[in-house]
């Protein structure tokens, strides 16, 4: 477009993801707080001399200057980042601690995956995003439980939410056995389809706790309860994105980093997150 010079606007975003570009450039994906998920060019900042290249490192909370059109009608639709500060460089924090680097990795995915529209706004997510990766940085709760918590909320946000406290087909209140993710969550005797899960009733207690935010009894299950909760709340956020997370197969989910006990090859959870429970 003849004469058309790009907008500067500023914006505090956390860094998704990041993606060489030519010999110098990457392109980062940002999730922003009023711009929703967006894209953006940092010239240069494979290069030795690069002033901001450290503080575009994923997990990172940072505040930017960028150039384009917020709103994406006009130009490319490739931002150019043109200042940058760390806010808050959480990646740097756990670079040697693998359960709390892959769990960041499914954090940020998920928030890409939960953005499909670039340049949405999403507060709440982006909030939500912040703080999960601030609590892995601090280490204020088990890895595996702040990682489900998240995903529960996040898909609470998306309108996914699995059903817990009535049953996903007709509503009938009470605390149901089984657990259908193609059904929606619990089912009742009634509604409860062929190869329905059940799990454990600690383990329904464990996803209403994590999706409420009550720690105290989050923080005192056992260890076989919360990778039977990690391979439900991964099959049902799977099921509703209709294809699987490349991170979450790679999420330690056994040893003491991840708050939890060794987990078996042969049972627990399988690579593609789905929990091998007792099925009917």
């Amino acid at each position: 477009m003849t004469g058309y010079r790009r907008q500067l606007y500023r914006d505090d975003a956390v860094v998704l993801r990041v993606q060489k570009l030519g010999e110098s450039d990457r392109i980062i994906t940002l999730l922003t707080r009023r711009h929703g998920r967006l894209r953006a060019v940092a010239r240069g900042i494979r290069r030795t001399t690069s002033k901001f290249g450290a503080r575009l490192e994923p997990f990172g909370h940072v505040d930017l200057q960028l150039a384009g059109d917020p709103k994406g009608n006009l130009g490319s639709s490739l931002h150019t980042v043109s200042q940058v500060e760390g806010i808050d460089l959480y990646g740097r924090r756990f670079l040697g601690d693998y359960s709390r680097y892959t769990a960041a990795s499914a954090i940020a995915e998920t928030a890409e995956r939960l953005t499909p529209v670039e340049r949405e706004p999403s507060l709440r997510l982006f909030q939500l995003t912040l703080g999960a990766l601030r609590a892995l940085a601090e280490g204020s709760h088990a890895t595996t439980l702040l990682l489900d918590a998240y995903l529960l909320r996040g898909m609470t946000l998306a309108g996914w939410a699995p059903a817990l406290t009535a049953c996903a087909v007709c509503g009938t209140p009470g605390r149901h056995r089984a657990f259908s993710v193609p059904a929606g969550g619990a089912v009742c005797p009634d509604c409860r389809p062929p190869g329905a899960a059940h799990p454990a009733p600690a383990t329904i207690d464990l996803m209403s706790a994590l999706t409420t935010g009550d720690w105290r009894v989050a923080d005192a299950t056992e260890s076989g309860v919360r990778r039977e909760c990690s391979g439900l709340v991964a099959a049902h956020l799977q099921w509703h994105l209709e294809r699987a997370l490349r991170s979450l197969p790679l999420v330690d989910r056994g040893g003491p980093a991840a708050g939890s006990g060794p987990q078996s090859r042969g049972g627990g959870t399988g690579a593609d997150g789905v929990s091998r429970g007792r099925t009917e």
